[in-house]
């Protein structure tokens, strides 16, 4: 396999797959490239259909009346979005934005349903998957809900820790502006929080690259939710 259909195979919604029906997934798709800033769909547009990365990176995010912008997941190669509207026939719940040069798969919504419905395996695949979005959704809601700022980032540093398998360095893969808007906080927050964690010697960073000085520290942090 090469290509897209290298890249459908990866991807966890469609692991386990035969050939064959993988290549009758490749059949009905579309590619489209992107450049940084390309909005891919707003809210409220119609979800004719959902989306796999290739390459690239991307941003889902709700933005409120006043411009103020919530990134709710940053997506990386291998991994779907849009997924919902697939089976509810309803409209984009958030926005979506490559941040990067993209290239991405595209899966229509008719042609994807008749595939589903042919074969059901591929429709457990994507519960698993929908099911682990929103496993994703209750942690940040938790995050933005009950812990202050440094207990947020206290926990998305451990988490990358264990993505990255690295309990001494981890690399941010976004930007701290996008970080914070993650964490739901703004730039300036989270540049002072860096700062403080440095002193505290719980971190070190340097650019992108986050040296963890005290990982039990910075999972305590992040269990409690804020600063003993």
């Amino acid at each position: 396999m090469e290509g897209n259909l290298n890249t459908i195979a990866r991807a966890h919604l469609f692991r386990g797959l035969p050939e064959n029906q993988l290549r009758e997934m490749e059949a009905i798709t579309e590619e489209k490239r992107l450049k940084k800033g390309d909005l891919i769909f707003s809210e409220g547009d119609d979800g004719h259909g959902f989306f796999l990365v290739v390459s690239g990176q991307v941003k889902i995010f709700k933005s409120s009346a006043d411009g103020k912008e919530q990134i709710l997941h940053i997506l990386g190669p291998g991994e779907p979005f849009g997924e919902v509207p697939v089976f509810s026939g309803q409209q984009f719940p958030a926005s979506a934005e490559a941040i990067r040069d993209s290239r991405l798969i595209f899966f229509p919504r008719a042609a994807f349903v008749d595939l589903i419905t042919a074969n059901p395996s591929l429709a457990l695949n994507m519960l698993a998957v929908l099911s682990m979005r929103l496993r994703q959704f209750t942690v940040q809601i938790e995050n933005l809900s009950l812990k202050e700022v440094p207990g947020r980032l206290a926990t998305y540093l451990v988490y990358l820790a264990q993505e990255q398998g690295s309990e001494d360095v981890v690399t941010l893969n976004i930007s701290k502006g996008q970080l914070a808007s993650l964490l739901g906080t703004i730039p300036e927050t989270l540049s002072r929080i860096f700062a403080r964690m440095n002193s505290q010697n719980l971190i070190e960073v340097k650019d992108r690259e986050i040296r963890l000085l005290d990982l039990p520290g910075l999972e305590d942090l992040a269990i409690y939710g804020k600063e003993q």
